[in-house]
């Protein structure tokens, strides 16, 4: 089964202007991997990276597994809810015809990387590149619907949420039987994780999205399975220090693509630092302890 890093969805929301995206009637495309999902892999035949069992969904409305990878909502549920929306519905749910398509999709697949070859053991996600490509089918669908010009003012006008890249490392570099951990340093890992995504955020931009927000990842040294591999069961400073490596570097990507594309305004979320301090310092949230947690449920604050 996947691991989740626990995250701190109110951190994300007050770090995210909510401005970037039109004050009358939002619309959002949620891209990204199990930290957003919201049921995309429940209709993937057979996939392995599925979370439709009893134990998940337990403090989300109605209280049933919906494919989220978490008990209760998503860091996308937090901020649809904190710009007054409903959530999007997973892209495999709906018809190309579905009128939903214009209120907003969410692509994003459990097991997804930035690299096409990440998550590989789970058999069919939806990488990022993937994504982007049923995106190009949903534009294309809007386009017949309501007319080139105001599908292109609807991209134009829509947040972009972009989650992407934990199983670059969790489900790919940081295993030892697969080939990219074994091939590249880590400098070379990440420049070819950012020349990547350099590649794939430009194609969006290429497809009408103009404000999209790319959100850095968490502390991946300190998830369970890293844990494990101290003799303590601390956080691994190593894999910590490389996701630091890698934000910082995503951060410096999306000052460029501001720079190069057209009208673009690009945000980076950086929450490492506070989820981090979350880890650290537990009871401070009103947590007795958080290391033996994979994914936790936090509501979140005004």
């Amino acid at each position: 089964m996947m691991e989740v890093l626990v995250l701190v969805p109110f951190i994300f929301i007050a770090a995210t202007p909510v401005d970037i995206v039109s004050a009358a009637a939002p619309v959002t495309f949620v891209f990204g991997d199990s930290l957003t999902e919201v049921g995309n892999n429940n209709y993937l035949q057979y996939s392995l990276a599925k979370s439709n069992y009893p134990w998940y969904g337990v403090d989300y409305p109605g209280g049933q597994a919906t494919g989220r990878f978490t008990n209760g909502r998503t860091i996308g549920d937090f901020v649809s809810a904190k710009l007054g929306i409903p959530s999007p519905p997973p892209y495999l749910s709906l018809s190309p015809n579905d009128d939903a398509i214009l209120k907003g999709v969410n692509y994003a697949s459990g097991g997804a990387g930035i690299l096409n070859d990440t998550g590989l053991y789970f058999i069919q996600r939806m990488t990022f590149d993937d994504q982007i490509r049923n995106f190009n089918k949903t534009r294309e669908a809007m386009k017949s619907k309501i007319g080139v010009e105001a599908a292109t003012k609807l991209c134009n006008e829509a947040m972009f949420f972009i989650g992407i890249g934990s199983n670059d490392y969790v489900n790919n570099y940081l295993q030892p039987f697969l080939a990219d951990g074994q091939q590249y340093t880590h400098e070379e890992f990440v420049e070819l994780l950012i020349s990547t995504l350099d590649r794939q955020l430009s194609r969006l931009h290429q497809l009408d999205a103009r404000k999209m927000v790319i959100h850095g990842l968490g502390p991946l040294g300190c998830i369970p399975s890293q844990r494990v591999k101290s003799k303590q069961g601390q956080c691994l400073k190593r894999v910590n220090q490389w996701i630091l490596e890698f934000n910082s570097n995503v951060k410096k990507l999306v000052g460029s693509l501001n720079t190069r594309l057209s009208n673009a305004t690009i945000l980076f979320a950086d929450t490492y630092p506070a989820v981090f301090d979350l880890i650290s310092n537990p009871t401070a949230y009103g947590k007795p302890f958080i290391s033996a947690f994979c994914v936790s449920h936090v509501e979140p604050t005004e």
